[in-house]
Parts: C-alpha cells; sequence; structure tokens
C-alpha cells in the first residue's frame, strides 16, 4: 500500500491543523494505521494509532486530551486531528500501516510509510 500524507502548515500555538493520509494499491487488506513524528535532531517518535474498524485506538501521552485519530475506510484515508497545538509539537509528521490486528506503537512494527508532512506551531 502507498501513503500520502498532507495537511501540515503553520499554526500559532493553540491552534488547530488537520492532517490526512490516503491510502492507495492494495488497500483491501485490513491495516492498523498509525501517526509518527520527527522533530529535528530526534527520533521517530510515536503519535497516534488506529485498527482496522476504528474501534481500538491509542495516542502518546503528550497528545492525549488534544490529538484524535480517526479512519474512513471508505475513502481509504485517516485522519490526524489536532488542537491546542504547541510548539513543541513542531515536527514533520508520517502516516504509516502495517496489515495486522494488534494496534502498534513502535515504528518498527510498521512496513509501509508515507513521506512526511511538516507541522510548524509558533509561539
Amino acid at each position: 500500500v502507498q501513503l500520502q500524507a498532507s495537511g501540515g502548515g503553520l499554526v500559532q500555538a493553540g491552534g488547530s491543523l488537520r492532517l490526512s493520509c490516503a491510502a492507495s494499491g492494495r488497500t483491501s487488506n485490513k491495516y492498523v494505521m498509525g501517526w509518527f513524528r520527527q522533530a529535528p535532531g530526534k527520533e521517530r517518535d510515536f503519535v497516534a494509532a488506529i485498527n482496522w474498524s476504528g474501534g481500538s485506538k491509542s495516542c502518546a501521552d503528550s497528545v492525549k486530551g488534544r490529538f484524535t485519530i480517526s479512519r474512513d475506510n471508505a475513502e481509504n484515508a485517516v485522519y490526524l486531528q489536532m488542537d491546542s497545538l504547541k510548539p513543541e509539537d513542531t515536527a514533520v509528521y508520517f502516516c504509516a500501516a502495517y496489515s495486522g490486528i494488534l494496534l502498534a506503537t513502535t515504528l518498527y512494527d510498521y512496513d509501509c510509510w508515507g513521506q512526511g508532512t511538516l507541522v510548524t506551531v509558533s509561539s
């Protein structure tokens, strides 16, 4: 499956952005989808994940209560709604997928990656 992330941009602290990730190719498989982010000079960190049905989700503690992951399987898309953004949320955000059932929170579990989309939060 191929993934295309979009929706990044420049936003002031306290603002909101909605990232989208469009999947194409072998979308008939049931994929767990995840979002990760990588700030300059830092490792790529887990942000959120959602299972195929959307009934099971996981978020990093740093974004709980502010970020929401969702998906629309009819549109082959996954979304990350980001509210109450902080300067420390500035990073390149990546969507990822793996064919499985269990939620995964480490990047090594995912075998399909999209290109990143840059989110910059100004103070």
